[in-house]
């Protein structure tokens, strides 16, 4: 199987930030749900020592086989010690065979944790392996002394997690040439703002102790075994019950917020009898700041994998650098998963070593992954906020606002502001570990989405926007309805973090929502109203959108222009003669069409009176239209016509006519003359006539009568042939008895008429 390495490790130095990395493999493993578990996993620790230069310069540890293992690191003896060196180390897949390319791990030390026994880099998952080879080059210590020198007592460490076969494998690292760990330039700072020293709560420094001895034969020269103590030492209560209140256990304050769901020590399979010693609580009893962290380096694990991830840090703090425990105070994965880290009670200012300098008025919460490119999911984010929310939440600190914390120790931030121990530093009361210490930690993408994180975390809700209202209609900016609404809205604001959400109606509360919901019903009365949506966020801050107009009526469109029908020109036939359909609609506030439900289905704008349609000759057709205002109220009208072909031969004749016959004449035949005077007529009783003729570039001229009158003088001529063209209409306001007489009038050059009757509407 082929490994990935991306990157390079980050370091464990001033607390934790680190570079974890994973990728699921095929093979059983046993369930790391969020449940609790029955009973502890344990770990196997290993340990090989490196072979130093005389100079001191260089340390290696020649290509091997080992024992099965998936995490490593790097430790040395002094915990205080700094190293600036290269870290370097390559392993063999347990399954392929196959080595990985070289990957680098970043040398600082693991300060920040009371009676830590060793230093050392950030433990690293690398999959089931069973070889393995490092390399380390010295370049002094960041402190300046010993330059070119590397720490003494230098060792790989190697753990098993436990818990059947492993079933992660690295994904994250990106082979480094050089051997120089890459240093993004520094973005969108929160640089803390040195004020005048004070006296400070005593942060814990480094007590070094002597190395503990492992039990077990060695499994390759040089390689010790160190297993966990026997299953019945960790029988014990649920390591996330809070200890009853003491003069040394603070008393859990209540909080603000609610507590968000959080997966106990006994859910990821904490083996506590690596931990025994009790836990210790903020000197000051409150916590006063969030430090945001990533564990880096990959993001391929899954969700059921997570909890193996939480148990390799812990294992490495505790067993190998000598930690009292795991140095978060919460871990989140990337499905959103919050587990329990260091234990002594979620509810309780925990002691973390996460943030050297600043452990003793902070809790810790990073996320498993890398978030230098990407930011983490929303999921993920969200549980940050929430814990962020609670924790901050039962001491009356404002997740938005900025807290003030003492300096335990002297130190310089990834931005390069520098401070001595005492000073009093302004840091935002959630922020990046970056902010206190020199790390690229939680990563730039991660550190990017802070502030939309403590936006979340203290309120109010962002992003509320309104989105539509259904049950009325929209003109212009107003909505038009009935009486029934429903608005919809949406928010940036994860829904954990919402209380409710309440639709105002003239500035009062007409319908509540839970947070999770996107929308609610509104009734309102008759009138003019100011609507709008009000989000409650959970700490009780506020978000509402601009108000819309909302207009509640009844009242009916009508028709002051009652459907009507006419006869219009273009081309005849006994199924499809040319209509015009006219009306008039309005209404008292906002019309918002008018639908023609028969005999066919159209629908046309408020501001459309008319439409061309066409009709089969002979038959009665009702043409029903319906108007609708934005409220959603109707009012209907109708009317109806039945056009009627009258044949030229059913005219009254004078004068010299010719009979033609072709299919494309109207019943096969027509009526032409070229004779002066020659005419034609036609009594009826309806309400619109047409005179319909053939026409060419020959044909004439002829004068129109309607009842005695002369109507108008028609030109037949056309420059293309056109048959059965209805080029002459005439409407009346009611259907009453008329005659059309139609008179040649013998056009020098072009005479011909010829006529293909009259329709008329009745």
């Amino acid at each position: 199987m082929r490994r990935r390495w991306w990157g390079t490790a980050a370091v464990v130095a001033a607390g934790v930030c680190g570079a974890l990395v994973v990728q699921g493999v095929s093979g059983p493993a046993e369930s790391a749900g969020a449940g609790d578990r029955p009973g502890p996993v344990r770990s196997t620790a290993r340990t090989a020592a490196l072979v130093t230069a005389a100079d001191g310069a260089a340390a290696r540890l020649g290509r091997r086989d080992t024992k099965p293992f998936s995490v490593l690191g790097i430790t040395w003896a002094e915990p205080s010690a700094r190293p600036a060196g290269t870290f370097q180390a390559r392993t063999r897949d347990a399954e392929s065979g196959a080595w990985s390319p070289w990957l680098t791990l970043d040398g600082a030390g693991g300060q920040g944790e009371a009676g830590a026994v060793r230093g050392g880099t950030e433990p690293v998952w690398v999959g089931p392996s069973d070889g393995v080879e490092i390399r380390v080059s010295g370049s002094g210590s960041r402190s300046g002394k010993g330059a070119g020198r590397l720490p003494g007592g230098l060792r790989l460490d190697m753990i098993d997690p436990g818990g059947g076969a492993a079933a992660l494998e690295p994904a994250a690292y990106a082979l480094e040439p050089t051997g120089a760990a890459e240093s993004p330039a520094p973005s969108s700072p929160e640089s803390p703002a040195q004020t005048t020293p004070e006296a400070s709560p005593s942060e814990p420094s480094q007590s070094p102790s002597a190395e503990p001895t492992g039990s077990g034969s060695p499994t390759a020269p040089g390689e010790t075994t160190s297993p966990s103590a026997s299953p019945s030492a960790s029988a014990s209560a649920p390591p996330s019950a809070s200890p009853s209140p003491t003069a040394s256990v603070p008393t859990a304050p209540p909080s603000t917020v609610p507590r968000p769901p959080i997966t106990s020590r006994a859910g990821w399979g904490a083996d506590e009898s690596i931990s025994p010693e009790e836990p210790g609580y903020l000197p000051g009893g409150r916590i006063k700041a969030v430090v945001v962290h990533h564990t880096a380096e990959s993001n391929d694990y899954t969700c059921d994998q997570a909890p193996a991830v939480v148990r390799g840090i812990y294992a490495y703090h505790v067993k190998q650098l000598g930690w009292k425990d795991i140095g978060y105070n919460f871990l989140v994965d990337k499905c959103g998963t919050v587990y329990e880290g260091r234990k002594g009670g979620v509810d309780l200012p925990v002691m973390g070593a996460h943030a050297y300098g600043f452990n003793s008025e902070t809790t810790g919460i990073s996320v498993l992954g890398t978030y230098t490119d990407a930011a983490p999911s929303k999921e993920a984010m969200a549980s940050v906020a929430r814990v962020a929310a609670w924790k901050l939440g039962q001491y009356g600190v404002d997740p938005t606002g900025t807290t003030t914390l003492t300096a335990g120790a002297d130190g310089t931030n990834y931005f390069g502001t520098s401070w001595a121990k005492g000073a009093q530093l302004s840091f935002p009361a959630v922020h990046g570990h970056r902010d206190g210490y020199n790390t690229q930690c939680p990563g730039d993408a991660f550190y990017a989405r802070l502030p939309t994180l403590r936006t979340w975390a203290g309120g109010p809700v962002a992003g509320l926007t309104w989105k539509s209202v259904s049950g009325a209609g929209l003109s212009g900016s107003t909505y038009y309805t009935k009486g029934g609404i429903t608005v919809t809205w949406s928010a940036t604001t994860p829904a954990a973090l919402v209380t409710r959400y309440e639709v105002l109606v003239d500035g009062t509360v007409a319908a509540t929502a839970a947070g999770t919901a996107t929308s609610a019903k509104a009734t309102l009365a008759a009138g003019t109203h100011k609507v709008s949506v009000r989000a409650v966020h959970q700490s009780g801050r506020t978000a509402t959108t601009p108000a819309a107009t909302v207009v509640a009526e009844t009242t009916a469109p009508t028709f002051p222009a009652r459907p009507n029908l006419s006869l219009r020109t273009g081309t005849v036939n006994t199924t499809a003669v040319p209509l015009a359909l006219r009306w008039k609609a309005a209404d008292n506030a906002a019309l918002k069409e008018v639908r023609l439900t028969a005999p066919v289905a159209r629908t046309y704008g408020p501001t459309v009176t008319g439409a061309d349609h066409t009709a089969r000759s002979g038959a009665a057709t009702t043409w029903s239209l319906t108007a609708y205002d934005q409220a959603g109220n109707t009012g209907a009208a109708s009317v109806s016509g039945t056009p009627v072909i009258l044949q030229e031969s059913s005219a009254a004749r004078s004068g010299t006519w010719t009979t033609r016959s072709s299919t494309s004449y109207l019943g096969g035949g027509s009526y032409s003359s070229s004779s002066r005077n020659a005419s034609l007529s036609w009594t009826f009783t309806g309400r619109s006539a047409a005179w319909v003729v053939s026409r060419a570039t020959t044909s004439g001229q002829a004068y129109v009568y309607v009842d005695g009158v002369k109507a108008a003088t028609v030109d037949l001529r056309s420059s293309t042939t056109r048959y059965r063209d209805a080029i002459w209409t005439k409407t009346w306001s009611t259907s009453a008895r008329h005659t059309v007489r139609v008179v040649v009038v013998g056009t020098s050059g072009r005479p011909t008429v010829t006529t293909d009757g009259l329709v008329y509407l009745k």
